[in-house]
């Protein structure tokens, strides 16, 4: 698949077979992620790969609680609590399989370099007729205390990218976008 292709056609996925990933496409989208540059060539990055659903169910409960007891007000606070409040809600979409980036310590650039490699594997997972979303309603609650523990993450470990990974049962539409806002300088 041309990157161009990928990167045009790639959407958020929230509806998933049942269909498992198997362990040579994990392992070779976690190959595609491990690709990505990072600061200095650090690769400050792990993958905990997550396929137990009462676990993510329990995840899900728990990040939920943790952001409704977070949630900072802002233009999207109503429509967040509205579904966050949903106990049929599950934050994961009952995708098959987590994979979860972080990075491995405290770092000027961690963050972003767990992002690119975040973007590769979802771009890979695209190329091979995947769909995937970044889950941002786990982020705070798995870099809680109790959200490592939750996955045995060490407590230096800073979770920067859940990424659902699933079969996905319809194509998603692609989403209008802004034209951009450039400047010129120079």
């Amino acid at each position: 698949m041309d990157v161009n292709e990928a990167i045009y056609g790639r959407r958020s996925t929230r509806d998933f077979t049942a269909q498992a990933v198997d362990d040579e496409t994990i392992r070779r989208l976690i190959d595609a992620a491990v690709h990505a540059p990072s600061a200095s060539n650090g690769q400050p990055w792990t993958f905990t790969v997550v396929r137990d659903q009462s676990l993510l169910d329990r995840i899900s409960q728990d990040a939920k609680s943790h952001m409704l007891a977070t949630l900072p007000d802002g233009p999207q606070s109503a429509r967040y609590r509205t579904q966050l409040s949903d106990a049929n809600f599950q934050i994961f979409y009952h995708a098959p399989v987590l994979i979860l980036i972080s990075g491995i310590a405290q770092g000027p650039w961690v963050a972003e370099d767990c992002a690119l490699a975040a973007e590769n594997l979802m771009l890979a997972a695209y190329g091979v007729g995947l769909g995937t979303c970044w889950i941002g309603f786990a982020q705070r609650f798995l870099n809680t205390a109790e959200g490592k523990n939750a996955l045995g993450l060490p407590a230096i470990s800073v979770p920067v990218a859940p990424i659902i990974v699933g079969h996905p049962k319809t194509e998603t539409a692609p989403a209008p976008r802004k034209e951009p806002q450039i400047r010129w300088v120079g």
